[in-house]
Order: C-alpha cells, then structure tokens, then sequence
C-alpha cells in the first residue's frame, strides 16, 4: 500500500510541476525601477544572500516572485538536485527545508533564515518600498 501512494504522488508531482513552472513564469511580476546608482547598490548587497530552493517547491516560488518583483539578484541554490548545495544547507542551516535564504553578514557570521513569509518580510523591509523611492 505505501509504495501505492508513493508512486501516485510522485506521479502527481511530475504532472503538476510542468504546469507550476508555466504557471510562475506567466505570473511572474515586473520588477520595480530604481536608478542605475540605486540598483548597483542593491545588487552590491544581493551578493550576500542565497536562496537554498527546490525549483518546483510552491513556498519557493512565492519568494522567487518576490526576488523578481523587488529586482533582486540572489543566487539560486537548487537543493534538491545539487549535493553540494544540500549538504550546505543541512551544515550550516541545521536542516534540509526550504525556501532557507542565507544571509552572509560583514563579520563573517551567516543567518539562515526559513519560511517564504519571513523570507519575503526580509527581502521586503532590506530592498521594498523605501528602498524604490529613494531611487
């Protein structure tokens, strides 16, 4: 019976992932508009940060959306198919769960911080609003 609903959810996932990715590419937002000044700063401070995510994760999507809307470059860290990637997050963060975006501060210390809403609280109070119309 488990290895039946194993490999009906797996064969769920391979249905719906396609139509995810369709799904985040038309629905993606545009990205607010800063000076060229503003963004080099932004950009400067995106070099510090890193996205752990599995490409087909909901959660994940939601932040890369945010990432898009608030024209952020993060790196994106797959950590579902990179073992190097996975091993990192589950070293330095404590577990294998994602979204996780690292945060890598100036005195060396990283902060890993988890869930899409306080990931996206983040991302939102450091490159939001404020941040756009200072541009």
């Amino acid at each position: 019976m488990r290895i039946l609903i194993r490999t009906f959810f797996r064969g769920l996932r391979l249905v719906l992932a396609p139509v995810m990715l369709i799904s985040e590419k038309l629905s993606t937002p545009q990205a607010v508009e800063r000076s060229p000044e503003a963004q080099a700063r932004v950009d400067e401070a995106c070099r510090d940060l890193a996205l752990y995510q599995f490409r087909t994760c909901p959660f994940c999507i939601k932040v890369r959306k945010e990432i898009a809307r608030l024209g952020l470059d993060i790196e994106l860290r797959d950590a579902q198919l990179d073992p190097d990637h996975r091993r990192a997050l589950s070293a330095g963060g404590g577990r294998v769960k994602v979204p996780c975006l690292k945060i890598a501060h100036d005195d060396g210390a990283n902060e890993w911080l988890y869930e899409s809403d306080d990931i996206n609280a983040w991302l939102h109070r450091h490159f939001g609003k404020a941040d756009a119309q200072a541009a």
